[in-house]
Formats: C-alpha cells, structure tokens, sequence
C-alpha cells in the first residue's frame, strides 16, 4: 500500500495516518481521493492534491459541510491499477467514505471506478479522458472534458494551422487508444490524412525507434500525447533527430510537458483543459501562486479543487452524506447552476459535463501561454 494523506483545515494541519478518533470521526466529513503520488505521472498527481487541498481549505473556510469540518483521505496509486484498486477498496470498507475524487490516468480510473460503481459508492471523476467514462453507471460522474470532445478540439485548431500531413504517437492504453482512435477519425473528417502512427510502450528508457519510425512518414506537424517523464524522454529525443524543424502540437498540454526542461518544450504548441475562467479562476490561481510559491504545473489542479467544492455542496444540497444523498445532491448542484475555477460546471443526465472549456496553448518563454 502506498502513502496516505489526511488533509483537513485545522491550520491547514495534515494529519498522519493512524490518529484519527472516533470523536474526530464524528466531527467530520470525509471524502476520498486516489492520485498518482509517484511514478511517470507523479506531477500531475502533486498539482491535483494541492488543487484539493486549497477545495478543503476553502470548504471549512466557509463553515465546512452539514455544520462538520471536511477532510480528505488521499492514497496514492503509484500509476498503478492494481494498486489503485486496492486503495479504493480500503477507502470503503476501512475509511467508510461515500465518495471518491480521481484518479488521472483512464487505464486506472476505469477498473477502479467500475468497482466504486459496483459497490454504489460515488465516483467523481477529475482528470481522465476516456470517452469510456460515460458508460460507468449511475453513481459515476465527471467534469473533465472526454476524448470526443477534445479530438474534435484538436483535429479543428491542427486543421485550420493549415496542417494536411500529420504523424501520431500516444500511450498503448485506454487513453491513448482513444486519442488516436478519435483525433484520426476527425482530422480526416476535415480533409486531414494520418500519415503514421505509433501507440509507444510506457516505461522504456528511449522511444528513438518509435520516433524514426513516424519520422519517415515526412509528416507537416506531429500530434503526441504523454505521461510527463515519458513525454520527457519523446521530447528531448525528438529534438536530439531533429524532428522539432517542423510543429509539434501537444494533446492535453501541460501533462506533455510537465517534466521537460524549458529549453526542449520552447516553442511546442497544443491544447489543454480549460482552466482558471473568469475572476474566481483568477483568484484561484493567486491563492495558489501565494501558498505554493509557483504557478500551476498542470491544468488538472482546478479539476481537483472544482471536485472537491462540487461534492461538498452536494452534501449540503442532498442534506446527507450517503451515496444515495450526494447523488441526488449533485443533480440539485448541476441543476441551480455551479461556477467553478474551471468555469460553468452541468451535468446532463448520465452525470457527464456538457460543454467542456478547452485552451489553445504555446510554450514561450519557460511558461504556458495562450495563443
């Protein structure tokens, strides 16, 4: 098993694993969480848990929830699905919590939430595309934008770049698969070609012979999307070929280049979650400049903060904390109308959000910025 995070607003205090009591217990609220912590992702997973972090913060700012202080129970999946399963199953039947936020990678969240649905515990989904997400039953829900959505996205925004030619690699998963299932089906759509295509291997230490293998294709740009130190290793060998001397555009941006150095990523373009709308993102993104001493890594810490603030008001909204109330508490949420950091948050009917934000990004200057 791996570590175990307690986070609740006392002084923002974290509280280590075994020192709960049943008189704390009977204070609070707890909630679920389960993020890649270490591993190929472990960035992405560092900038979710503090976008929950603050939502908890903020949360028992306001009063908390039912009148009780809220707290989190994070576990950390180690990009591992077995793992994540396990963290799930001991969240339920040892934590006894009624709701669970994560996790990021769809080949993880998807076993594990099918479980959660099984057990008709709440599953809130905050960082993982797969359009398979939809299908994952009545107590699953989900505010990130799918793979249908954002390959329509991306075939548009490479399209109208004048690009006709274009050369895909992406993980050899549930994600992966989806993205270049998708984003080929749409480019083609609008007149674009596939000129190759690679689903690599995770975990391998170079990725040159995938990356020659699209390189004969003469392709006009590249379309890749990866886990951070894989990207890492895809990014700087790319340009060590030189296959940067034409366009790469990033699938989902910042978890493409959350890991590579400044100086390879200059110049890359893509798309990304939409993240930190209007002027509550704004603040948003002050509150976490001011607490963490840097910016956002990734675009999925607003998604962690936007669950963390939804499931919260659905217990007030449902008047209880089981499953059955949060459940009826989220439809009452959607249907009054949530703003979030990352915009206007509604759920249709399966519990999926309609219109998902998006961003056209570029890399300039050691930072993300819009184009």
């Amino acid at each position: 098993m791996k570590k175990r995070h307690f986070l609740t607003l006392c002084a923002s205090t974290i509280l280590m694993s075994g020192i709960t009591s049943s008189a704390w217990a009977q204070n609070t609220i707890s909630l679920g969480v389960v993020l890649p912590l270490t591993g190929p992702s472990a960035t992405v997973g560092e900038d979710m848990r503090r976008g929950i972090e603050l939502g908890v913060e903020h949360v028992n700012a306001k009063g908390g929830v039912l009148g009780k202080k809220l707290q989190v129970i994070i576990e950390d999946s180690g990009n591992n699905p077995t793992t994540a399963l396990t963290a799930a199953r001991k969240l339920i039947t040892v934590d006894r919590v009624p709701a669970v936020l994560g996790e990021y990678s769809s080949s993880i969240t998807l076993p594990m939430a099918q479980y959660l649905v099984k057990e008709n515990v709440v599953h809130l989904n905050i960082g993982s595309s797969s359009n398979k997400v939809r299908d994952l039953g009545a107590s699953a829900f989900n505010i990130v934008g799918l793979e249908a959505a954002g390959n329509l996205f991306a075939a548009k925004d490479v399209y109208a770049m004048g690009h006709r030619n274009v050369a895909l690699i992406a993980p050899n998963n549930a994600y992966g698969q989806g993205v270049a299932h998708g984003f080929t089906e749409e480019f083609e759509k609008l007149g674009g070609k596939i000129s190759a295509q690679v689903l690599y291997t995770g975990g391998q230490s170079t990725y040159r012979r995938e990356l020659q293998q699209l390189a004969r294709a003469k392709p006009d740009a590249y379309l890749y999307t990866a886990y951070g130190h894989e990207s890492a290793v895809i990014n700087r060998e790319a340009k060590e070929l030189g296959l940067r001397d034409v366009p790469w555009y990033a699938y989902i941006m910042s978890m493409s280049v959350s890991d590579t150095p400044a100086e390879i990523a200059e110049g890359q373009i893509g798309m990304e979650l939409g993240s930190a709308k209007g002027d509550l993102g704004k603040a948003y993104e002050n509150t976490f400049k001011t607490k963490f001493n840097e910016g956002f890594k990734t675009a999925f810490n607003g998604y962690g903060y936007d669950g963390v603030l939804m499931l919260a008001a659905a217990i007030e909204q449902g008047k209880g904390t089981t499953p059955a109330e949060i459940i009826a508490g989220l439809k009452k949420v959607s249907d009054a109308g949530f703003t979030g950091v990352t915009g206007e948050i509604k759920l249709d009917e399966e519990g999926q959000r309609v219109d998902p934000p998006y961003d056209r990004l570029k890399y300039e200057g050691g930072a993300l910025v819009l184009r």
